[in-house]
């Protein structure tokens, strides 16, 4: 795993262009570890993401009595399934701050049964999760918090459970439903199961990706717009051999944002037009800004004539990519708004405040309500000491901030606690530099 000091000083840059090949989707990877733990069958996944997140996932699945492989130093797997019913019935397990990790299975190992504790990091404990024990617990799972009421550490006992039909809130995380979602063919063996959606589902996109993957071992769900989901009975997890893991469309943010900023052209490689993952919908917010977007099947480029227009935009469908559109917005020819991100504010920290803060150490004016923020951009970068509040994306976007060399004449932009990023991207700043051109004025 790459080793980063206390602090990383990114020298300004002139422009930005290259080639970067993007690391594994964290949505997709965990996901697929937890499909491929409870099908049948074994499944040899390729290009899994190596990172903090998928090694918690890895690591309590191995607690749990799944068994898997690495192939050598490579980032292929070969998992074996459990057909839905795991060997190891008491576990205690730690989940880092990998909300991806700790929700689906909390819906799942209530589900199945047994005697499990949950636990995390601090800011873990401080992330809700209320409303998924709800959730189960009214269908007769038996969750209880053993720290604050609505958030981890969880106690999970084997409960009674009965669950024709399920109703869970959709206005603070889609990971709620998702785990209902892979849960819930472990219900559905002789009655179908219906999810209801309370209020309005934000980040869609991610649901989508579940139901892909879902589909892709076996299991269909019936959706009624986004207030309805029905996992018809009889359905189970069946291994599809092999799978193969997009690259991180939330990763590729921060590189096409690079090459609308400063020139490029940027090409990712890894994830394209074909993709399952919302986040690619990130290109049209970067075109609406002016940059020139190109897509392949398995790779995106993006350049611009380094001018870049000011963007009033619902960003509620892409909420982790739209924090590299607020640092985009200091390169802006106006004030931006980014509308319906309050989901920030419950992320791995207060987005929404940890932006504001940092945005203004850079000289950005910035207004911030419950759920947007309005920028207004600096007539020049500042040079500044970023913090990144143990927030891997907070470092990614704030790199972009070195993109900016005339204004500060060799002063660098430092990213204090720059390891965070070890959560989906180890070598971000290696892959950085190699796209962003140093030749100061």
């Amino acid at each position: 795993m790459k080793q980063y000091p206390d602090h990383l000083d990114l020298a300004p840059a002139m422009r930005a262009q290259g080639v970067v090949r993007l690391p594994g989707s964290k949505s997709i990877s965990n996901r697929t570890l937890l499909l491929s733990a409870l099908a049948t069958g074994s499944t040899r996944i390729f290009d899994l993401l190596a990172s903090d997140d998928t090694h918690v996932m890895l690591t309590a699945l191995q607690k749990l009595g799944v068994r898997w492989e690495q192939a050598g130093d490579t980032q292929e797997y070969l998992l074996h399934g459990c057909g839905g019913v795991l060997p190891v019935h008491q576990a205690d397990l730690f989940m880092g701050n990998a909300g991806t990790a700790i929700r689906p299975l909390t819906a799942a190992l209530a589900v199945i049964g047994g005697d499990y504790s949950l636990h995390g990091v601090s800011r873990m404990h401080e992330r809700p999760i209320g409303d998924l024990v709800d959730a189960l617990n009214a269908i007769g799972a038996r969750i209880s918090y053993t720290g604050e009421p609505g958030y981890p550490p969880l106690h999970i006992q084997r409960g009674q459970i009965q669950a024709q039909r399920m109703q869970v809130r959709g206005n603070v995380s889609s990971q709620f439903l998702t785990a209902l979602l892979m849960a819930s063919p472990l219900m559905a063996k002789d009655q179908p199961v219906t999810i209801d959606v309370i209020g309005e589902l934000i980040s869609k996109p991610y649901i989508d990706i579940t139901l892909n993957l879902m589909r892709r071992f076996g299991v269909k769900v019936e959706r009624e717009d986004w207030q309805r989901f029905t996992v018809p009975a009889g359905q189970t997890y069946v291994s599809p051999d092999t799978i193969h893991v997009e690259g991180d469309a939330s990763s590729a943010s921060y590189f096409l944002a690079a090459g609308a900023i400063a020139g490029g052209p940027v090409r990712v490689e890894g994830v394209g037009r074909g993709s399952i993952q919302g986040d690619v919908r990130f290109v049209d917010a970067l075109e609406q800004m002016g940059a020139t977007i190109t897509l392949g099947d398995n790779w995106i480029e993006a350049s611009s004539n380094g001018q870049l227009k000011a963007i009033d935009a619902d960003f509620n469908h892409i909420p982790d990519a739209a924090m590299t559109i607020a640092v985009a917005a200091l390169y802006a020819d106006g004030p931006s708004r980014l509308r319906n991100i309050g989901s920030w504010r419950v992320k791995e920290t207060d987005r929404i405040s940890a932006m504001a803060t940092e945005l203004r150490k850079l000289g950005a004016t910035v207004e911030e309500g419950a759920d947007y923020l309005r920028i207004v951009p600096p007539t020049s970068i500042r040079a500044a000491a970023i913090d990144t509040y143990d927030d891997h994306r907070m470092a990614m976007c704030f790199s972009l901030a070195s993109l900016d060399g005339a204004a500060r004449k060799g002063n660098a932009i430092r990213i204090n606690d720059p390891k965070c990023v070890a959560k989906t991207f180890p070598a971000y700043f290696d892959a950085f530099k190699k796209i962003a051109r140093n030749d100061l004025i």
